[in-house]
């Protein structure tokens, strides 16, 4: 459990660009909201994680296929990103 939690900060200091402004344009009562959205988000997801990765139906299919799976989603999820924000109409 602490694993995948060192994980999450360690992986989010690319979003310290985005935060910084928003947190200091947000007073006290938008940084709590934010904080407390952002540790139930993680705790939602670790609990997804943890619930699905235990099913052994998946857990098998992971074992099997998220090499190639994790890349395949990555790839895809940065391509609507790309596609919907417009960056191949410029």
């Amino acid at each position: 459990m602490w694993q995948v939690a060192a994980v999450t900060v360690a992986s989010g200091g690319d979003n310290i660009g985005v935060y910084v402004p928003v947190f200091a344009a947000a007073g006290a009562t938008g940084i709590s909201v934010y904080t407390a959205v952002f540790v139930v988000g993680v705790g939602v997801w670790c609990a997804s994680a943890r619930y699905l990765s235990t099913r052994p139906v998946i857990a098998n299919a992971l074992a099997r296929w998220g090499h190639v799976l994790l890349p395949v989603v990555l790839i895809g999820i940065g391509l609507i990103i790309l596609i919907d924000g417009g960056a191949f109409g410029l």
